[in-house]
């Protein structure tokens, strides 16, 4: 786990592209470039690409909606290992869609109905014309850049990467869900999948809102939240859906085939990259947890957990190798490459022991013309040569400092004991018997709130009867 790095290249890279849309779709060379660019960037920042035969399935999926979309092999279709749910697209037709996501999908109909409505916002041009209208948005993170000499300062005041907070409007959503759902009739997919696609969706949503809390649900990554659902929008699919003059039901939506392929799917979060469990971290191969203050979220990334807090609080936690000059000159490292040639004042050092760890913290201030930032590096010795840091950018009122310091004092070393309990689970598909219900195979979900969590990701009601022989999707433990 090392700190991230992403450039301000990425988003001027992202923010110069664009998709034509046009009387015959395609995608430029210059557009390729770019997303050709920034793929390896996207995926370095959420997780890697999650291979196996989810992965082939998707890419399969896709190329039958880019066929139908008039832009056949000339699209890169990825699964990205993030248990976040959200697809997105960037210029040059590269189209991501999360094993979070595919998870709540329960037909072939309905995943192509996603990949249909990004290659819409594709087609349509939208990541650039949105860019330009919202380029101001991110001046205040330029700004960050500029002004102190640091762009990881200014990586940290964003919270991630800039693609990621792109909101489409409400009328290039809808032009991506008309484009969509004309790829997906021209594929020979039901189009009433896309309103079940927004409706699984919307279950998350309500799931995550009922069972996490309302707090901790609009601590959601922003960049999770590219495809805001409204009933008028569900309504107007439904409207379009009937408009094709296709009766309910009597196109394919191949929801067999898809059990069958997603059966054996990681689901929530993967070990390799530890867990994150409400406001706690804990990773079970490095051994080590912590946890945030209330009002603070945490987003999981291969390089680093980003923190994000009240008051524009930002930081992340990453480690490295705890070097021959011992965890001070780490600290210094760190903390050095984090200011680059910014205009910095540097506090005392400050050493002590932290639930039985050498800490040490390190103190700093940024001055920039509109005003100082505060700046502060906290050091642990991991043991093992490991070291381990959070780095956090705050206001100086008393609050938020209150906050960073709990922060910092909940940083522990995991029992093996603690860390056995931190297991991987999969999506598995199962056959519904005879005597089965919806209580009785919720019962055997190895999540939080199964009935809730069952009936989330099958699509169904408490009182709904299953069908003996029908298959649906249960979280259990992998072995």
């Amino acid at each position: 786990m090392h700190p991230s790095r992403v450039t301000a290249a990425l988003c001027l890279c992202l923010i110069a592209g664009g998709c034509g849309f046009d009387a015959e779709p395609g995608i430029s060379e210059a557009e390729r470039q770019t997303g050709s660019e920034a793929h390896p960037q996207i995926l370095a920042e959420l997780g890697g690409s999650y291979q196996g035969d989810e992965a082939a399935y998707l890419a399969a999926t896709g190329k039958n909606i880019a066929a139908a979309a008039g832009v056949e092999g000339q699209c890169t279709f990825t699964l990205v290992n993030s248990d976040v749910v959200n697809a997105f697209a960037v210029p040059g037709c590269y189209i991501y869609v999360t094993r979070g996501l595919m998870s709540i999908v329960n037909s072939e109909a309905e995943l192509a109905s996603v990949l249909a409505h990004e290659l819409g916002h594709v087609v349509a041009d939208h990541s650039d014309r949105q860019q330009r209208r919202s380029i101001f948005r991110s001046i205040g993170v330029v700004a960050v850049s500029v002004l102190s000499g640091s762009e990881s300062i200014a990586r940290l005041a964003s919270a991630a990467a800039g693609f990621f907070t792109l909101r489409y409007s409400r009328k290039h959503e809808y032009e991506a869900d008309d484009l969509g759902l004309e790829y997906l009739q021209a594929a020979g997919y039901d189009p009433y999948a896309a309103v079940d696609m927004l409706a699984a969706l919307g279950r998350h949503t309500i799931f995550l809102t009922k069972s996490r809390g309302r707090d901790e649900a609009k601590g959601i990554p922003e960049w999770a939240m590219t495809h805001p659902l409204t009933e008028n929008r569900m309504q107007r699919a439904r409207d379009m859906a009937a408009g094709t003059g296709v009766k309910p039901d009597t196109l394919p939506e191949h929801e067999g085939r898809y059990l069958q392929a997603v059966d054996g799917l990681l689901y929530g979060d993967d070990p390799e990259q530890g867990f994150i469990i409400g406001r706690r971290f804990a990773h079970p191969v490095m051994r080590i947890s912590f946890e945030a203050p209330d009002g603070f979220s945490l987003t999981n990334s291969p390089q680093a957990v980003l923190i994000h807090g009240p008051e524009g609080t930002s930081g992340e936690f990453a480690g490295g190798e705890l070097p021959p000059q011992g965890l001070s000159a780490y600290a210094r490292g760190v903390l050095q490459a984090l200011l680059g040639e910014a205009p910095a004042e540097i506090g005392p050092e400050q050493s002590g022991v932290t639930n039985g760890l050498a800490t040490v913290v390190v103190p700093a201030t940024v001055r920039t013309q509109e005003g100082a930032v505060k700046v502060t590096l906290a050091a642990y010795d991991g043991g093992a040569g490991s070291a381990y840091h959070f780095a956090v950018l705050s206001a100086f009122s008393a609050a938020p400092q209150a906050a960073v310091q709990a922060l910092f004092g909940s940083f522990r070393l995991l029992t093996a004991a603690e860390a056995a309990t931190l297991r991987p689970r999969r999506i598995q598909v199962g056959t519904v018997g005879t005597s089965d219900t919806v209580q009785s195979l919720a019962g055997r979900m190895a999540a939080e709130h199964p009935l809730e969590h069952f009936l989330m990701l099958n699509g169904r009601a408490p009182a709904q009867r299953l069908r003996p022989g029908e298959q649906v999707k249960l979280v259990v433990e992998a072995r």
